[in-house]
């Protein structure tokens, strides 16, 4: 299968690639591509080890809109692809969300916020074959529209909602950095406290601070 990540812009220096490499090595046992989408014209020279650094085929998005493209055809992916974003930290084996559902699965987390009713697009299951008519080329077709909305989270959510393929991976496999539990979220940083959920295979850093700002031991110890 692929493993799929995206580094376009200037928000994540490709050391955020090679960290993210680097976990996947140590946990994942799935036999695997490991692929990272870019425009950084030295990724290549910049990460060490078996990772392949292509382009998207197209040029006219925007930030986190160019990761609409990993769910064409024209991206060229094949076969089941597991895709996370750079700004989380991988703790334990990840095997169970490679082998999520089958391989025409489009497997998604809930949002950290209940309250939002949405998927959380950072680790996504999915199959070009599938995902290309239902998420790409509605969203292409209509891009002015749909761009309207606050990010690729929104409209992967919209898109997908009630497709017989969409399975929600158990909530207990991942985490939110910041608000660690989706029955009971802190939103008040006052409340942070940085916990690791014990038994989770996954934090995700979405928005402030990401993994390379954090001074706290679980974090420093897992993203290297």
């Amino acid at each position: 299968m692929n493993f799929v990540c995206i580094c376009y812009g200037t928000k994540y220096e490709p050391v955020y690639v090679q960290k993210l490499y680097n976990m996947v090595q140590r946990h994942l046992n799935v036999p695997h591509k490991f692929i990272v989408y870019t425009d950084h014209v030295k990724m290549q020279k910049l990460v060490t080890g078996d990772i392949e650094v292509r382009q998207f085929p197209r040029h006219d998005l925007d930030g986190w809109w160019n990761k609409m493209q990993m769910y064409s055809k024209d991206s060229g992916l094949e076969g089941p692809c597991l895709y996370m974003d750079l700004d989380v930290v991988i703790l334990d084996n990840i095997d169970k969300m490679a082998k999520f559902g089958d391989d025409m699965t489009f497997g998604v987390i809930n949002d950290f916020n209940p309250s939002s009713g949405m998927y959380n697009s950072s680790i996504v299951k999915f199959n070009t074959d599938l995902t290309h008519d239902l998420i790409w080329t509605p969203f292409i077709n209509d891009k002015t529209n749909y761009q309207r909305h606050q990010g690729d989270q929104n409209v992967m959510s919209m898109l997908i909602k009630n497709n017989e393929h969409v399975r929600v991976m158990p909530d207990e496999w991942t985490f939110s950095f910041k608000w660690y539990s989706r029955k009971e979220p802190r939103f008040a940083k006052s409340e942070w406290n940085f916990d690791q959920m014990p038994g989770a295979m996954v934090s995700v850093f979405h928005g402030n601070p990401n993994p390379s700002e954090s001074q706290v031991e679980w974090v420093i110890q897992h993203w290297k």
